[in-house]
């Protein structure tokens, strides 16, 4: 799990840097980033597969197996909807104004910040249940952070003179998408309060 936890860790940071170093135009480091959380998000799928079958097989922690798999599931949306960005980026490869393009790293910086607080919350699920909630509150405030940002974003975007209208929707629909990780952070963090919730009684 803690494996599982640091590849989640590790596309959240390729996530971030892949987003910054497509809006500076670095293209060789955009696709190194691109590659390295293709890698992460492989080598996530492979582990969460593992620990899935040998929670069964070995019939490990019984009452909590349910909770833990179903927690891995919408936790692997996190990094999956992450690679899905920056291949999109590298398909379409829309031009961002230069306005725009603070906009979309900090707006990328937030939402990963959700996913940090995500895995911790995670690790403490795991080793300490009465930690949890010192991590989700965190959760909710980056992923309501993240909400304000790209609505900020996609409003100076659609206020612009300079761009056609088809220009604007496609940048809105990477605001959506770099904001979207954090939705699934949060997604995460709902399930840990509940399951949290459950060990406790």
């Amino acid at each position: 799990m803690d494996t599982f936890l640091d590849k989640i860790s590790e596309a959240g940071i390729n996530f971030r840097r892949g987003v910054k170093a497509y809006m500076h135009n670095s293209q060789a480091d955009f696709e190194r980033y691109m590659d390295e959380i293709r890698t992460l998000e492989h080598e996530a799928d492979e582990l969460r597969k593992d620990i899935e079958t040998q929670l069964y097989a070995q019939t490990l922690v019984p009452e909590s197996r349910g909770d833990i798999l179903a927690l891995m599931e919408t936790s692997d949306d996190v990094i999956d909807r992450a690679t899905y960005t920056l291949v999109e980026l590298s398909v379409e490869h829309p031009f961002v104004p230069d306005e725009f393009k603070e906009g979309f790293i900090e707006l990328a910086r937030t939402s990963v910040k959700a996913a940090e607080e995500m895995v911790l919350a995670m690790r403490a699920f795991m080793r300490d249940p009465l930690n949890v909630r010192n991590y989700l509150h965190k959760v909710y405030h980056w992923e309501k952070e993240s909400d304000l940002l790209s609505e900020s974003l996609k409003r100076s975007i659609f206020a612009s003179e300079d761009l056609r209208l088809s220009q604007k929707i496609h940048l809105r629909y990477f605001a959506l998408h770099i904001d979207n990780v954090a939705d699934r952070a949060e997604d995460v963090a709902d399930r840990l309060a509940i399951y949290t919730i459950k060990r406790s009684i």
